[in-house]
């Protein structure tokens, strides 16, 4: 009977946990900022309204498939191979934010 009360109550409870969206900001944070803050190996910086123009016109697909696959200095997935492709969407919306 415990066993069963318990398994409903985690049930229940999963099923009314909210999914936690990626936080962008966070993902700058620990990974993107290494190069963006200082505009390392020619990475566009964060805020950079002229620098980034022509990644933005691009399109966001564009960026994402870029941080996936790497490009230039910057190696596939900003050098962390764990870093799931909702953070990396999630961290390109907060620098894209930063310069609109």
């Amino acid at each position: 009977m415990k066993t069963t009360i318990v398994l409903f109550t985690l049930a229940a409870w999963a099923a009314s946990s909210p999914v936690h969206a990626a936080d962008g900001k966070a993902v700058y944070d620990s990974t993107c900022v290494a190069c963006h803050a200082t505009g390392v190996a020619n990475a566009p910086k964060f805020g950079d309204k002229a620098a980034w123009a022509p990644r933005m016109a691009a399109g966001k697909a564009a960026l994402v498939k870029s941080v996936v696959a790497g490009k230039g200095a910057m190696p596939p997935k900003a050098g962390n191979a764990n870093l799931p492709e909702a953070d990396i969407q999630a961290a390109v919306d907060h620098m894209l934010a930063a310069v609109k």
